[in-house]
Parts: C-alpha cells; sequence; structure tokens
C-alpha cells in the first residue's frame, strides 16, 4: 500500500509534469501568466515555511521579493552584455543577499525573548512599509513610482518564451527542496520551536538561531521569486516590495495550506488564476477572493493540502504513519561546554537573591550540591524551590549572589546555554511536544548536545540510537508501542514519564526534576521513583528533586535540602529532618 508521502511525492510528479508541458498545450501567453504566479508562488511558500513549520508569521515578505528584484534588475542592467553564468550569479547572489539579510533581522529580534513572534510580525510589517516607502521616495535608485524600466531579458530566453520554463523548473526544484528539508532533523526542530520552544531551549538548542535560519531560507526563496520577476516582467515597481504584496503571500499560504510546499504553490496558482478571470467579468471579484479565504481559514485551517491530505487517508484506509525499517545507529559522544573535574562541587547557591514587583522569592539562598546522588528539595509552598531552579536556567532574573555550576556563574545565561552544560531539567507541569510523534519526541532528545549544524540536513540522526535511551526505553514500554502516536494524547501519567524519559536520554551530569510524580497514582508513583534512582545511579550523575511525598522520598533520597521563605532552612539525610523541630513547625510533607 501506498504511503501519504509516496502519494505526495507522486502528486509533485505530477504537477510537475502539467507545468513543465504547460506551453505545448495552453499557448505562451498563458505559460507567461503561469510564469508569474509561479513566482509569487515562491513568496507563499516562504511565508509557509516560517508560518507553518517554525511557528512565527512573517507579514513583509515581499521586502525580500522586491529587495532581490531591485537587486537583480541592477545587476543585469550592468551586465547585459556579460555572459550566462554572469546573469545567473546575479539572480543566485540577489537572492542570496535577500536571505542573508533575513537572517540578520531574525537574529536581532529572536535572541532577546523566546515568546517574541507577534513583535516579530509587526517589525517584518514596519520594514515592508519602509521599503514601499523608499522604493516610492529614492528615485535616483528605485526610479520612483515609475520602477526600474528595461530589464533585459535573461541571456538564451524570451520572456514570453522559454524563460517559463527556467522559472517552472525553478518552482519544481524549490517545492521538491522544500517537502525534503520538513523531513530532514532541522524540520523536526522546527516543528518542536513551533510546539514547545521553551521545551526546546532546555534540550541545549539555540531555538532564535533554528528561527533565524528558517527565516533566511525562507527570505531566500522569495528573494529568488523576485530575482527572476525582474527579468519575467522587465520592470520592477515598488509594489514589489508593498505590504499589499505581502499579505497576498499569507493569503495563498493560508489557503493553499501553511504545513505544505506544494500547498503554498497551489494557493497562489489557484487564487491568481481565478482573480484573472473573475477581474474582467465582477466589480467586487476582490470579495469573492476574501469569502475564499475566510472559507477556507475557517473550515479547513491546514488548507486545500490538508483537504488533500484527508483525502489520502481515505485512499489508504486509515491513518498511517510511514514507518520504514532501518537499522539503529550509535549516536555521537556528548558535545558539552564543560569538563568537570571529580572534586568539583556540581552546584552552588551564594547568596542568591530573586523578586519580582519588590517581592522577594529567594532571599540569600546558598547551598552546594557536592558529589554524586539524589538531594530532594522540600518545603511548603512559596518557599522557592521551582524559583530556584528557575534562577539557575535563566527563567527568573537573579538580583545579587552567585550561581555556579560546574565552575561556571550561570547568572545571565539562557535556558540551552545552561543545558549545554550538562544540565537536564524536567517540568512539573509535563511539557513534551504534544503535536510531535513519541518517536520524534525521544530523538530531539537524543540529538541534544549530540548534533552539529551539518547533521540537521542528514537523515543518519533520525535513527540514532544510545545505551541511555535503549535503558529508558526498556523502562518504559509505551515509548516502543506508541511511538507513532502524538506525545498529546498520552495520559498525564505517561507524560510525565515520557518528558523524564527524554531527559534522561539526553544524559545529564545533573537532573533537576521538579515533581517529576505530580498527578501519577501510587502505582505510577512507584514505577516513576525506580526509574530516576536507577537512572541517576548508572550515569553516575547528581539529581535535585522537588517533591512532596514521603513515601517517594524515602525510596530515592540521599539527602534532604529544606528551603523556607526563600532560604535553606535545613539539610541532612531524611532521619536528621525529620528530627528536626524548626522543620516540623514549618513543614509537614504528605503521602499518597
Amino acid at each position: 500500500m501506498a504511503s501519504s508521502r509516496g502519494l505526495e511525492w507522486l502528486a509533485q510528479a505530477a504537477i510537475a509534469c502539467v507545468l513543465l508541458s504547460l506551453p505545448a498545450w495552453a499557448g505562451d501567453y498563458s505559460a507567461t501568466q503561469v510564469g508569474l504566479l509561479l513566482l509569487y508562488g515562491m513568496g507563499a511558500q516562504s511565508v509557509a515555511l516560517c508560518w507553518g513549520r517554525a511557528g512565527f508569521l512573517p507579514l513583509g515578505q515581499a521586502l525580500f521579493f522586491g529587495l532581490a528584484a531591485y537587486l537583480s534588475a541592477y545587476g543585469l542592467k550592468w551586465f547585459a552584455d556579460a555572459s550566462a553564468v554572469t546573469a545567473i550569479i546575479c539572480v543566485v547572489v540577489a537572492a542570496f543577499l535577500a536571505g542573508l539579510l533575513a537572517y540578520v533581522i531574525a537574529l536581532m529580534v529572536f535572541a532577546r525573548r523566546i515568546d517574541s513572534g507577534p513583535f516579530f510580525s509587526l517589525i517584518t510589517l514596519a520594514l515592508t512599509m519602509l521599503g514601499f516607502l523608499l522604493g516610492n521616495q529614492w528615485s535616483s535608485v528605485t526610479g520612483g513610482f515609475n520602477g526600474l524600466t528595461e530589464v533585459p531579458d535573461l541571456p538564451f530566453t524570451d520572456r514570453y518564451g522559454n524563460l517559463y520554463y527556467v522559472i517552472a523548473v525553478c518552482a519544481i526544484f524549490i517545492t521538491a527542496f522544500l517537502t525534503w528539508i520538513v523531513k530532514r532533523p532541522i524540520g523536526v526542530l522546527w516543528n518542536a520551536v513551533a510546539e514547545n520552544e521553551n521545551r526546546l531551549q532546555f534540550f541545549g538548542f539555540a531555538t532564535h538561531r533554528l528561527k533565524a535560519v528558517a527565516f533566511g531560507i525562507a527570505a531566500g526563496i522569495a528573494g529568488l521569486g523576485g530575482a527572476l520577476y525582474a527579468p519575467h516582467e522587465g520592470i520592477v515597481t515598488p509594489q514589489a516590495l508593498g505590504t499589499e504584496l505581502s499579505a497576498q503571500f499569507v493569503i495563498w499560504a493560508a489557503v493553499g495550506g501553511r504545513r505544505s510546499p506544494l500547498g503554498a504553490q497551489l494557493g497562489a496558482l489557484i487564487i491568481g488564476l481565478l482573480a484573472a478571470q473573475w477581474r474582467d467579468q465582477f466589480s467586487f471579484w476582490q470579495v469573492l477572493i476574501a469569502a475564499i479565504f475566510i472559507l477556507v481559514v475557517r473550515f479547513f485551517p491546514e488548507g486545500l493540502a490538508g483537504v488533500g491530505r484527508i483525502g489520502s487517508r481515505l485512499i489508504l484506509g486509515a491513518k498511517t504513519a510511514s514507518k520504514a525499517a532501518s537499522t539503529p545507529i550509535a549516536a555521537p559522544t556528548l558535545n558539552r561546554d564543560t569538563r568537570p573535574q571529580a572534586a568539583m562541587p556540581l552546584l552552588e547557591f551564594h547568596n542568591v537573591e530573586v523578586s519580582q514587583s519588590g517581592v522577594g522569592i529567594l532571599n540569600g539562598l546558598s547551598l552546594t550540591v557536592q558529589g554524586k546522588g539524589i538531594s530532594c528539595v522540600i518545603g511548603p509552598n512559596g518557599a522557592g524551590k521551582t524559583s530556584s531552579f528557575n534562577a539557575m536556567t535563566g527563567r527568573l532574573p537573579v538580583k545579587t549572589g552567585k550561581v555556579v555550576v560546574y565552575g561556571q556563574d550561570v547568572v545571565g545565561r539562557q535556558a540551552w546555554q545552561v543545558s549545554r552544560l550538562g544540565v537536564g531539567r524536567k517540568f512539573q507541569i509535563p511539557s513534551v511536544f504534544d503535536r510531535l510523534s513519541v518517536e520524534d519526541n525521544m530523538r530531539i532528545a537524543i540529538w541534544a548536545n549530540r548534533i552539529r549544524p551539518i547533521d540537521l540536513l542528514k537523515s543518519s540522526p533520525l535513527h540514532w540510537t544510545s545505551p541511555a535511551k535503549a535503558r529508558v526505553q526498556g523502562r518504559f514500554a509505551f515509548i516502543e508501542e506508541r511511538q507513532t502516536s502524538d506525545a498529546g494524547s498520552l495520559s498525564q501519567g505517561l507524560r510525565q514519564m515520557l518528558e523524564f524519559a527524554m531527559v534522561a536520554t539526553m544524559e545529564p551530569k545533573l537532573y533537576l526534576l521538579d515533581e517529576p510524580c505530580a498527578g501519577l497514582s501510587a502505582h505510577e508513583t512507584h514505577e516513576m521513583m525506580t526509574a530516576i534512582k536507577s537512572t541517576v545511579e548508572e550515569s553516575e550523575a547528581s539529581a535535585l528533586v522537588i517533591e512532596h511525598d514521603m513515601s517517594a522520598l524515602e525510596r530515592i533520597a540521599d539527602n534532604v535540602i529544606v528551603l523556607h521563605q526563600g532560604k535553606k532552612l535545613a539539610t541532612g539525610s531524611l532521619e536528621d529532618i525529620r528530627a528536626s523541630s524548626e522543620v516540623k513547625a514549618v513543614y509537614a510533607g504528605g503521602r499518597k
């Protein structure tokens, strides 16, 4: 039985054949129209890559389309008598510069905070408005309102003839490239960014760079469309980088399918052809286009490509995930940013103070975690337990004091930088990638602090395994049994176990486990505690576990730290803590 992925490639091959044969049966005029829409489709595909995969919506892709068009026009005019190779270089350089500019812009915006998506959208919109204004006003460079005219043809092409084939081949290549890249590890990571960027940072991934790469590639694709637009039209006007074209890119991507490269291209073709047909027949043809957009977005959030996927599932008989037999590949060794010495404390808090809105959260917290084993952190609500984890992983700003991990002060560092020191964190509420499969969740975990930039484009990391991954999959049978299921479909208990399995797979030297048994039954709590104890012992690591269940503490605690009002109240064995009158006065604990 054919897989859904096979049907996708088959559909692309069929459409490629139609496009390449179009001039023969539709004529050169129709081919010229379709060629323009294919160029616009590249802009729609660039929006779809960012919006549908990496989870942020660019509202100004026409800026890069138009910028590349102007650069290409100048290059072709300057080198009008040069060789075909020179002309091709002009087109490629124009697209590359558009992508490079987008990458730099994204780095500057996304490096500040992980929830910068809405701000980024507004920034791209503002930049497009600025570009349009400059295009109109900077007449000496852009030609002003009238634009740059008399742009020569590409060598050996005719804009009303065989240039169409150049455009069609580029459109087919871009669609195939995007379909291929989203199946690589970088595509999985883009999906993870969109799904749970915070969780991904705690696996050591610099998510702002992943988003910047996505935006840079997307802008380069839009730039390629713009670079070919110049010789196709013979003129470049400010409308090529305006907000109206940017909005159309978004509409075409939404209608065609923002998660499908082919869908986004077809969205531009379909809407563009309908607009061309209706423009001369209906005075309010734009209202019809708007109605189609609203209906598709309302009833088919995945666009026309989503409708096609539903149809393919009906043809295949069920929703199946293609799982080709593969030989596991040993994962490379961990690549960490530190090499701690045996005598070095794993973790030190030195008089740490944290406050928000004038309220003290940590008030001079000082403690040291030295050597292997499990230290359980207890205390009443509001004692600062989770806040201490947040302070050391960049999620709470430290007012004064130092937090030292493996001899390095981590105050001011981001979560991904702390993770690369060998710190793995599990949250109280299970934090997994809900819409990704269990298998992809585990893949991301094994890539943590291992995968190199070049590996992001290879297929081999999809099959990586390690002794640590094998051990946790042996402890939690559901990981193998339900590997094709979405992680969000698992029960609360299984999501808790999956998140711990992911943290264990990344092989940290210091585990930060925030109430790992929250919401678990007594049986599940016993299973989780057994897994935590054996995993920490086998990996010769250290763990800080926030836990209220005294029966759980009895099973795993080598040492107990009591916090109260943002300070360390007591530390010692569980017996010592139980005997402490100071602890009894503020904390009683509980049992399941």
